[in-house]
């Protein structure tokens, strides 16, 4: 039963319920060792399994950062093996995902046929699992003791907490609080998930007196009372601790004694391992073998490190299961709490320590090659046991199955302990397989792997000094990793530099997969800096070497550089074929991270060329091939996505568009996050919806931090703010985003545009007031905001010609030309036109759909103010229809008034929405009424001819009829009534 937990339960089982209707989230149990965290959760678990949920546990154990992924193993393997309702989903999810498989002690990780996978592909696997389990039920996945997690289950945590959003999952983590010391790596990691909106932290305190009454109560089990100075003295000694309050009842130690002094928890480990003097001593042979294990241990390794037979050995296991030293767990042992591991693990004598530890590692080591987790345990028990030898050669060995199994993090730690060892062990070129410096640029590469490249550079830079300069092939791979890095790190000088000493180096002989590598890595960075102009020249003899080497890869690589140059460079409309054929190759190499790096650019090309079928059959075709290989959250992979919502939205397809932004997560905290979430913005301003504000509110203290979400959350926020009437609001975030790299990039074409569309209105309110001062200022802003337009349109940041701007950047800067006209006044029939149909990408029925309906909204002004009513009409009923079907309502708002206005609704559909005349202003028509309106709002008569699309004397004539049907002998009069009476 659970005691004094009410309200940590009612947090647990609301998580739990949350999830169940499809609203994932995680819950983070804290508190100190022995508070009752692993009792609060499993009566979690029993309820989960009584509502039907589908359960995993896992538990981390004390092998520091060896075993990676371990807790998610543990709880693949006991869900799959239980017997439980849901161990047929689990194995059948488990069989369809190998990359999962191969964590499971029985999975295949011969090193012969494992491909290397990424650690996004694993996460991808295991949020797939979660998702599909959550499909059948409800999905409890339980990781305790995260104290102890390795460094890839911390980003397994993280990763699952920011991504998990309508599967019906609900995580659970348990930690040790006292445990988190200020340099432990959880700590962190818990200060930032706990940020998240979808994680919610519980703690577990200790009991008060109330409770620890209870506790001993039911402890008791009615055999005898527990006394009022019992519970007192427990209490006072435990300080709440549930476990110590066991412990002290259990040994006996509520009765007063002369030591009740002794402090805890100082003398926790002499109460703790009061328990094992109980047991026999095959009883407590068994527990020191199990302490050492470090984990749960099986029947098995129990009898043979005992040295008990059989009989004596289940005996022995029977007392100590009694006792509850040990509890069952799945199919083996484990200790009933950590901390009862830990003193008795404490109270071996060094050199007892020492043989089991040695004994552990024989048993390790005669376990088939390729048994998942036995290397690095082998490493760790040898280590213990001083036999130096033995651990560099496991640890080598783990530092490769880590790799293979997606986990860089440790795979670098593993090389790192062999490489510290090194000198230490004869004949450690032969046990390695390799030699010192080769083993250190394999650990350098598994660091970039796991994100640490600033330790990748610095340790393949002392290599370059430390490697035989007569090994060329070796110097060259070196540079060429350490040029890559530095060109992520935005180191390109140095980069430049090194990739040419590479190349350099492997110049003489045929050509080779090594040296098309080095090319690729040399090319890459001249798209940045070329002084000497050596592209693309550089970049096609490159080629032509790459594929002369049958070097696959490195020639996709360099085809993508080469059409990245040629499209900032030329005209080329063969670029796309490029991309498609760097697919190919990619494709071919099995390079995932090339060959999805290369769908977006592929997708990318054609959806900037204005081939909108073609970029969605592209951007399509690339998001599945994400999905397919877990790259979901992957850098390229989280563009792709976007760049898929953003085709949906071009051509109109606002409901597809919608279901994909469903995924973007709205509640961020982290840039990358709020990236993504930005792009759902275009369709939420557009329609008007709500969730736009929603949106910004959670972007706005992140868009600072990173100036492409900056560029693209305040354009947005811009174009919000003037469907909102706010155009000084919209000029602010034009403003701020100039302001920054992105006001010379082509993405300054459209907040120009918008800026302009702001200008344009302070300008004609300014006109209204008789402000002409406002009216200059809007006209100097106008100006410089258009000769941004024309200069990005016309040349490169380096002053280089523009030779090809994509068909969007050319109807933006027609839209920034007709806008520039409306800031004086002026609504442009020819430029507007031009707009629209630059719009449409030569499709009359396509295009960029919204954006045409846009023009047409101006150009239908234009038309109307120029006299062409009826070409005036026949623009505004094809933009009414178009937004209409688009749900765009602020843009469909802005056309009913323009048709009220104009009269081009004919008295009925989207431009007829007044009501009957009544009360004092009954005796106008609707037209006298629009005239009253503008007359209230402090429009002179030109003003209002211009807005009703009439000449100043109709507009004269509507006043002077307005005055004398209402009786009043002033505008201003005229005005008042208009106010009291509401007229809007």
């Amino acid at each position: 039963m659970l005691i004094g937990r009410a309200a940590e339960f009612a947090e647990l089982t609301a998580a739990l319920a949350r999830a169940s209707a499809g609203h994932a989230g995680a819950v983070l149990v804290s508190g100190d060792a022995g508070v009752g965290k692993t009792h609060l959760v499993n009566a979690l678990v029993r309820a989960a399994r009584d509502d039907g949920c589908a359960v995993l546990v896992g538990q981390c154990a004390e092998l520091g950062e060896s075993v990676p992924y371990l807790p998610l193993a543990d709880a693949l393997w006991s869900a799959a093996n239980a017997g439980s309702a849901e161990a047929d989903a689990v194995r059948a999810v488990l069989d369809a995902r190998p990359v999962l498989g191969r964590l499971l002690p029985d999975g295949d990780a011969d090193p012969g046929s494992a491909a290397e996978l990424g650690q996004q592909q694993l996460f991808g696997a295991v949020l797939g699992l979660l998702g599909e389990l959550g499909r059948e039920r409800p999905v409890l996945l339980v990781l305790e003791d995260l104290h102890w997690a390795d460094r890839s289950t911390r980003h397994l945590l993280t990763f699952l907490c920011r991504v998990l959003q309508r599967e019906r999952v609900c995580l659970v983590g348990t930690y040790r609080s006292d445990d988190l010391h200020r340099r432990h790596p959880l700590r962190p990691v818990m200060a930032e998930l706990l940020r998240l909106p979808n994680v919610t932290g519980v703690v577990v305190s200790p009991f008060g007196p109330g409770e620890t009454a209870a506790y001993l109560a039911e402890l008791s089990h009615g055999s005898a009372p527990v006394t009022a100075e019992a519970v007192e003295r427990v209490h006072r000694r435990s300080e709440g601790n549930p476990f110590y309050a066991a412990e002290l009842y259990s040994a006996g130690l509520d009765a007063p004694c002369p030591d009740e002094a002794a402090d805890l928890p100082a003398g926790l480990a002499d109460l703790l391992l009061s328990r094992m003097e109980r047991l026999s001593d095959a009883g407590q042979r068994v527990v020191r073998v199990a302490a050492v294990a470090g984990r749960r241990i099986d029947d098995e390794p129990i009898r043979r490190l005992s040295g008990l037979d059989e009989a004596a050995a289940g005996e022995a296991l029977r007392e100590v299961v009694s006792h509850q030293v040990l509890v069952p767990s799945a199919t083996g042992y484990t200790f009933r709490h950590a901390l009862l591991r830990e003193a008795v693990y404490a109270d071996l004598l060094p050199g007892e320590r020492t043989r089991l530890h040695a004994d552990y590692a024989r048993l390790l080591a005669a376990l088939p090659e390729g048994t998942r987790g036995a290397a690095a345990e082998l490493a760790h028990h040898s280590r213990a046991a001083h036999d130096l030898p033995v651990a560099f050669a496991a640890s080598v060995r783990a530092g490769r199955e880590a790799a293979r199994l997606g986990a860089p993090a440790e795979a670098f730690e593993h090389y790192e302990r062999a490489l510290e060892l090194w000198d230490a062990v004869p004949g450690a070129e032969a046990a390695a397989g390799t030699d010192r410096v080769r083993l250190s640029l394999t650990a350098a590469k598994e660091a970039a792997r796991a994100g640490e490249l600033r330790r990748a550079v610095h340790r393949l830079r002392r290599l370059v000094g430390l490697a035989d300069p007569a090994d060329l092939p070796l110097g060259a791979e070196i540079r060429d990793h350490l040029a890559s890095y530095l060109n992520d790190i935005d180191e390109m000088e140095e980069s430049q530099a090194t990739a040419r000493e590479a190349v350099a180096m492997l110049a003489d002989g045929p050509p080779t997969v090594e040296r098309a590598g080095a090319l690729a890595t040399y090319a890459r960075s001249l798209l940045y800096r070329d002084d000497d102009e050596e592209m693309p020249e550089f970049a096609e003899k490159a080629v032509a070497e790459a594929r002369a080497a049958g070097a696959t890869g490195a020639e996709a690589a360099l085809l993508v550089t080469l059409g990245l140059y040629r499209e900032s460079r030329e005209a080329d409309p063969r670029v796309p074929e490029l991309f498609e054929r760097a697919e190919e190759l990619a494709d071919a190499a099995g390079d995932h991270t090339q060959a999805v790096r290369v769908r977006f650019h592929h997708a990318r090309a054609k959806f900037d060329r204005g081939d909108l079928a073609g970029a969605a059959r592209a951007a399509d075709e690339g998001v599945r091939f994400v999905l397919d290989n877990g790259l979901r959250w992957h850098t390229y992979g989280i563009i792709l996505r976007s760049l898929q919502y953003l085709v949906h939205y071009t051509v109109g397809d606002w409901a597809e568009a919608n279901r994909l932004a469903e995924e973007f997560p709205v509640r961020v905290v982290r840039t990358a996050e709020a990236q993504i979430s930005a792009y759902a913005l275009f369709v939420d301003v557009a329609q008007g919806s709500p969730s736009a504000g929603e949106r910004l509110r959670w972007i706005e203290p992140l868009w600072a931090q990173h100036l492409y979400l900056n560029y693209l959350a305040r354009g947005l926020a811009a174009e919000r703010a003037l469907w909102r009437d706010d155009p000084r609001g919209a000029v602010a975030h034009v403003e701020n985003v100039l302001a920054t790299p992105y006001g010379e990039a082509e993405g300054a074409l459209r907040l120009s545009a918008t800026g302009l569309w702001a200008h344009a209105e302070l300008a004609a309110r300014a006109r209204a007031t008789g402000d002409q001062a406002a009216v200059r200022a809007a006209g100097d802003a106008a100006d410089g905001l258009l000769r941004l337009a024309r200069t990005v349109a016309a040349v490169h940041t380096d002053g280089r010609p523009r030779a090809w701007l994509g068909l969007e950047g050319h109807a933006w800067l027609a839209r920034a030309e007709a806008e520039r006209r409306r800031v004086d006044g002026v609504h442009d029939v020819d430029l507007w036109r031009k707009a629209t149909d630059l719009f449409t990408y030569g499709d009359a029925d396509g295009g960029f759909v919204y954006e045409v309906a846009r023009s047409r909204w101006r150009l239908a002004e234009a038309l109307a103010e120029n006299g062409d009513r009826d070409a005036a009409a026949a623009e505004w009923r094809a933009a009414v229809e178009r937004a209409t079907a688009l749900g765009a309502e602020p843009l469909l708002a802005a056309l009913r008034d323009l048709g009220a206005r104009a009269r081009l609704g004919g008295g009925s559909g989207a431009g007829a929405r007044q009501s009957g005349p009544s009360g004092a202003l009954g005796s106008l028509t609707v037209r006298e009424r629009e005239v009253l309106k503008l007359v209230a709002d402090g429009l002179g008569n030109r003003e209002i001819a211009s807005r009703l699309f009439i000449s100043p004397k109709t507009a004269s004539v509507h006043v002077s009829n307005i005055l004398a049907k209402l009786n009043v002998a002033s505008r201003t009069q005229a005005a008042a009534v208009a106010h009291r009476e509401g007229l809007e």
